[in-house]
């Protein structure tokens, strides 16, 4: 039996669903062509979440259950990784709270990203954690983000029992530009559909599959899940159907409720897959980006054993929904609001402070009194215990995914706040344990004390004058 492969797999979908009649409600007015794609909703990020915290929700998302110190490598796959000299796989690998000995590699540049770093992990021997996130910020009144979406995957790859096996793969390069962004440019420039469907996808992607296929000794009909992460509809049954592959098999892309998660994308429908895919069961997943990724996968008898926590399904049974198409432009930097004073405190990090405390600052580790049990965060030399002040008695306690429940909580609309008004109060962990933290995505009135708690790793400011995000755990709505 083979025992390399895929040996989990997670996803994550920001809670937010902005309905797309509310885009052209406002745009409508100037873009009247695009209404035939007002239909549906599309899963859009907080102001406090980019491409690395996404990441880390679908890794946590995958490593349900899974021991992280067999981990050995650690990939994020985005276009739109939030550094571009500071490695963000290194974060992802903070936040996840694994051990220093393990390798770290940043993918980018291409949507074929995602894939490529999925064939890196196959196509070696290391237990390799690959994740890909995008949040895009396309023009307003633009195709683009009516089709677009946020969300992430990660994928394990090791030894073990997999759930799926390698099978064949196929890669072609070439220059074929459909779209572009220059570097450091927040916005797409896409080229006519039509060209692209015809010359691109058609040219491209078509004689690459049936290359795959031979290469594997497979016909098309015996393809059970044809995964095509592509947003224009009708391309996936086009391919399908000149692949030989049946209708049926066709993934769904996910358009009508989450949108296009630009290079994250192949990942998250291969999540989406895995979740309903059945022992044989063959998997094509087939990535377009200057040439194209095709990878063959098999389904073990072991699919099931592993599942994550809550999968794409799960994702997207998670949701709130909004009509507020200012506040997703104002969170974009697409609408300019004037914030107020209290928006002009000076948020600088000190970088030698959060080296010192990387551990507590990024992976929520606190500490636990080795003499008298007691929980506490920050961790220190002396323990908190009322009774006894124990020195030197501290180990390690991770809380990141020790359930809470809030013990008090404030809702101040005088603090600035992207998305006021800012709640924070002070919450308990099950088994000891009390800090005072800030909440994230609860719905109106939903916060309550006693209400159950579930840790998420997000932004906490930005300092725009100097160009840096810092990140911390926030709590939110258990699930």
């Amino acid at each position: 039996m083979i025992e390399f492969g895929i040996l989990s797999f997670g996803a994550y979908v920001p809670v937010t669903r902005l309905q797309r009649s509310a885009i052209h409600a406002t745009n409508g007015w100037f873009a009247g062509g695009l209404r035939g794609l007002a239909k549906g909703e599309k899963a859009v990020a907080n102001w406090d979440e980019d491409s690395v915290t996404m990441a880390v929700e679908a890794a946590r998302d995958a490593l349900e259950g899974i021991d992280r110190t067999t981990i050995e490598r650690v990939a994020i796959a985005s276009t739109t990784l939030p550094f571009a000299d500071r490695q963000n796989a290194g974060i992802v690998k903070e936040a996840l709270n694994l051990p220093d000995a393990v390798g770290a590699l940043d993918v980018a540049g291409s949507q074929r990203a995602a894939t490529s770093a999925l064939l890196a992990a196959l196509g070696g021997n290391e237990t390799t954690l690959v994740t890909a996130a995008e949040i895009t910020t396309p023009k307003p009144a633009s195709e683009r983000e009516m089709t677009s979406g946020d969300a992430a995957a990660a994928v394990l790859v090791g030894t073990g029992t997999p759930i799926a096996t390698f099978v064949a793969s196929h890669s072609i390069t070439m220059d074929f530009v459909d779209h572009f962004r220059e570097a450091g440019k927040a916005h797409d420039y896409d080229w006519e559909a039509r060209w692209v469907r015809d010359e691109g996808f058609a040219r491209i992607m078509n004689p690459a599959i049936a290359a795959l296929l031979e290469k594997a000794g497979v016909e098309g009909a015996a393809i059970d899940h044809f995964v095509v992460p592509v947003a224009v509809k009708g391309v996936p049954e086009m391919l399908a159907k000149k692949a030989g592959i049946g209708e049926g098999a066709v993934a769904d892309t996910l358009g009508a409720n989450l949108g296009h998660a630009g290079a994250a994308h192949a990942l998250v429908m291969l999540a989406a897959t895995l979740e309903k895919a059945k022992p044989g069961e063959r998997i094509l997943l087939a990535s377009f980006g200057q040439g194209c990724d095709l990878i063959l996968l098999e389904v073990t008898g072991a699919i099931g054993s592993v599942k994550p926590r809550l999968g794409v399904s799960g994702w997207l049974a998670r949701r709130i929904e909004s009509s507020n198409y200012a506040k997703y432009l104002f969170h974009r930097g697409l609408l300019q609001l004037d914030r107020g004073m209290r928006a002009e405190h000076d948020s600088k990090t000190a970088l030698t402070a959060l080296w010192r405390n990387r551990k507590a600052v990024l992976g929520l580790v606190g500490g636990r009194c080795t003499k008298t049990g007691t929980v506490q965060f920050p961790k220190s030399e002396v323990s908190v215990n009322a009774n006894d002040h124990a020195v030197g008695t501290q180990e390690d306690y991770p809380l990141a995914e020790v359930p809470a429940k809030i013990l008090t909580w404030t809702a101040d609309a005088l603090t600035y706040s992207p998305d006021p008004p800012s709640y924070y109060g002070n919450i308990d962990f099950v088994g000891g344990g009390r800090m005072m933290t800030e909440f994230t995505d609860f719905a109106g009135d939903a916060l309550d004390v006693g209400a159950d708690l579930r840790m998420m790793f997000r932004i906490k400011a930005y300092d725009e004058n100097r160009g840096f995000r810092r990140y911390f755990w926030k709590a939110a709505p258990a699930f």
